[in-house]
């Protein structure tokens, strides 16, 4: 593989107009399918075969009606003495209802003084508005015609605020993405003191965003993709395009300083350390499209969309890398190339400093691992709902409103779906349930076969209660009941997802020791690499639990509210931060690897290793850290978890766990860590990642004066 993308890296530099214009071109295609063929994005969440998708197939079969149709709230308040039943706010209140029938695309709205969705205390009330389309085709002028119908009430001094998918905006910040950039940007021209360098991972990094996004958007035309999507492949997309061109372009320098033409080092630099990024980007690759073994369709659909997005990266820092160096020339050193070979470089001390204290260094490090994953013992998952919303937003004072009129469980009505004959006896079951605050009577469908009761639970949608109450209401044992609605929906795909998230972490730990052990040549490498992933997803976790669960220093976050973490949140995490750890562990351990096996101590050998790699890998880790932090600033409570857990993993993998015990470790095991049966060694294949054979021909073709031709 490394002559192969030797020859590329040549071919790229030599050829950089034609390598150049192909990437315009298919910028350009990309950007012409993404303007005729998307389509809308999604903030549902479904999964096939669950009790409650197949109750809402059975409420759409025996009742009618699309069981995907897009409905909204539309909440009514007033303060002080007024009430809803004034004769001045009921007429603007019944005024708007009339409106809002008239909208488009809306097909009922249950009026609130027929419906009898009005508080006790008279000053809250809501009217539901149903459509006749599923929500990816409401248009923004469907959603402001129904803001506009909605708001005519003010006019009496009635309060509107609004609920539901149809009032939720896809727009979306760019201000996360620019401020990792931009820190990004500052610790490239420190670590390379040339803007030249500095901006070619940012240029090539954004291309690859790019087309990434535009196929998104291609994707969007034909596929049911969650409004996330981007927002994830966005934040992978920049922070392993910029690290992996780093590598290339980190190389590349070290060859024109030895003393070799561009073309020569482009071709090393694509040959060495563009075989690790092939590596590192297929790590992640394989990680987020292993995301599919879950079944669960609008993961898969994500994965699948980021992992395309890191391909692209990879293919990117292979091909146009080179062909911008051969642009940049020599520009890409500093003005004021000093050497001083009496200075010796940060990760050769940091490294003799831990192997002087590895056992000081080991302790504490694990120790300081363990207090901050220690909150993660109290892990609770939920999807999000409108509690946590942003504290201005509509959608979290309407749910605010609706909790304080009419009780936290009228945001979760549960759909409790069975057979007329019973519907009655269900009733009286139910009702005498535990966090049970009402039931209605029957509805019984037009066949006379089929009834359907609502629930409201006493406890908030996401609480352990109402859970347990959907769990109690389907052990009743009540022939042929089944329990719906987006409460029941929510609850059923947490527990998917948690269900999924053994097998998945298996196959995670079973991939990376794989891989470890063909590169390293050794079974106690990939062990210890493994435990350290471990340990970095232990502490990410015990991070968000501390912060978003629990809500302490949420402020300094900007974090507005606090509940259960995303129950997508520890699969992502997972696959993510596995595929960026083996990254570090390559570029840091296969040095001292090839140290080691030239006859070096294991001591020097990991010496070695840290010292030609620490200065990489902290600057790679900032600008990840950059990049997943800047996110935390989106309003979407997906992604500002997200951001916050992989730039914290990150942080804790690099520093602590890869640079700081890595080397305690190795240093305690000595030669031990090195060890592999004989006859293992005999069957696994020779996996050149750091390109040593092609360092060897091409040194043999430099002694015989001949040009190599590999």
């Amino acid at each position: 593989m490394a002559t192969l993308l030797y020859r590329l890296g040549r071919f790229s530099f030599r050829q950089r107009r034609l390598t150049l214009a192909v990437w315009v071109t298919v910028l350009a295609l990309f950007g012409i399918g993404a303007a005729t063929l998307s389509g809308p994005t999604s903030n549902a969440f479904s999964i096939p075969g669950t009790e409650s998708s197949r109750a809402m197939e059975v409420l759409e079969e025996k009742f009618g009606g699309g069981g995907d149709a897009a409905s909204a709230k539309v909440v009514f308040t007033v303060t002080g003495q007024a009430k809803l039943t004034g004769a001045e706010q009921k007429a603007a209140v019944e005024a708007a209802v009339a409106a809002l029938a008239k909208a488009p695309q809306v097909a009922s709205v249950a009026e609130p003084f027929e419906a009898k969705t009005i508080s006790q205390d008279l000053q809250t009330a809501y009217a539901t508005v149903t459509y006749a389309v599923p929500a990816a085709d409401i248009t923004v002028a469907d959603r402001e015609a129904l803001l506009a119908a909605g708001d005519s009430a003010e006019t009496a001094g009635v309060a509107i605020e609004y609920s539901g998918e149809v009032t939720q905006t896809a727009e979306q910040s760019h201000l996360a993405e620019g401020i990792g950039i931009a820190v990004a940007a500052l610790v490239l021209i420190i670590t390379f003191g040339s803007l030249v360098a500095a901006g070619l991972p940012l240029l090539t990094a954004l291309i690859g965003v790019g087309i990434g996004m535009l196929g998104i958007q291609v994707a969007t035309g034909f596929f049911d993709l969650s409004s996330s999507t981007s927002a994830l492949a966005t934040m992978l997309g920049l922070a392993v395009g910029i690290d992996y061109a780093l590598f290339v372009v980190s190389r590349y320098r070290h060859e024109l300083a030895a003393g070799r033409d561009g073309e020569e080092a482009a071709g090393r630099a694509v040959g060495t350390a563009g075989s690790a990024v092939v590596f590192a980007g297929l790590t992640v690759i394989i990680a987020l499209a292993a995301l599919s073994v879950t079944g669960i369709p609008f993961l898969t659909a994500m994965g699948v969309a980021a992992a395309g997005t890191v391909a692209v990266a990879v293919v990117i820092t292979l091909s146009l890398v080179p062909a911008l160096l051969g642009f940049a020339g020599r520009r890409v050193l500093p003005k004021r190339h000093r050497r001083s070979s009496a200075k010796v470089p940060f990760g050769e001390r940091w490294a003799r400093g831990v192997l002087r204290h590895r056992w000081a260094a080991l302790l504490i490090s694990l120790g300081l691992i363990a207090v901050v994953a220690l909150p993660a013992t109290e892990l609770r998952l939920a999807l999000p709902d409108d509690s946590t919303a942003a504290v201005e937003s509509t959608q979290r004072k309407a749910y605010d409103q609706l909790a304080e009129g009419f009780g936290a469980g009228s945001n979760g009505p549960l759909v409790v779906v069975l057979p007329a004959a019973g519907a009655e006896q269900a009733q009286q079951v139910i009702g005498k349930m535990n966090d049970v605050a009402m039931v209605t009577p029957p509805t019984v469908n037009k066949a006379g076969d089929t009834a359907m009761l609502t629930v409201i639970p006493a406890s908030a949608p996401t609480s352990e209660a109402t859970k347990d109450l959907v769990h109690e209401i389907r052990a009743s044992g009540i022939p042929g009941l089944a329990v719906t609605g987006t409460t029941a929906v929510n609850i059923d795909i947490s527990e998917k997802l948690s269900g999924a998230l053994i097998p998945y972490l298996a196959i995670v730990v079973g991939l990376a020791f794989v891989l470890l052990m063909l590169v390293f040549r050794s079974i106690v490498v990939p062990l210890k690499a493994t435990a350290g992933f471990l340990l970095s997803v232990a502490a990410a976790f015990g991070a968000l639990v501390f912060i978003f669960q629990e809500g302490h220093l949420a402020g300094l976050i900007g974090l507005d509210s606090t509940g259960p973490l995303v129950s997508i949140m520890p699969i992502f995490l997972i696959g993510i931060l596995f595929g960026l750890a083996m990254d570090y562990e390559v570029f840091l351990v296969t040095r001292a690897r090839e140290e080691y096996v030239h006859g070096a101590t294991p001591d020097e050998a990991v010496v070695a290793g840290m010292s030609h790699g620490a200065r990489v890998v902290t600057a790679a880790a900032l600008i990840m850290m950059s990049v997943f932090a800047g996110f935390i600033l989106a309003d979407d409570t997906i992604i500002k978890m997200l951001g916050f857990g992989l730039a914290f993993g990150v942080a804790v993998d690099a520093f602590l766990v890869r640079m700081t015990i890595v080397p305690a470790v190795m240093s305690l095991l000595g030669r031990s860590a090195w060890w592999l049966p004989r006859w293992l060694d005999r069957m696994l294949p020779n996996v050149d990642v750091e390109g040593e054979q092609l360092t060897k021909q091409l040194a043999a073709a430099e002694r015989e004066r001949v040009p190599a031709d590999v």
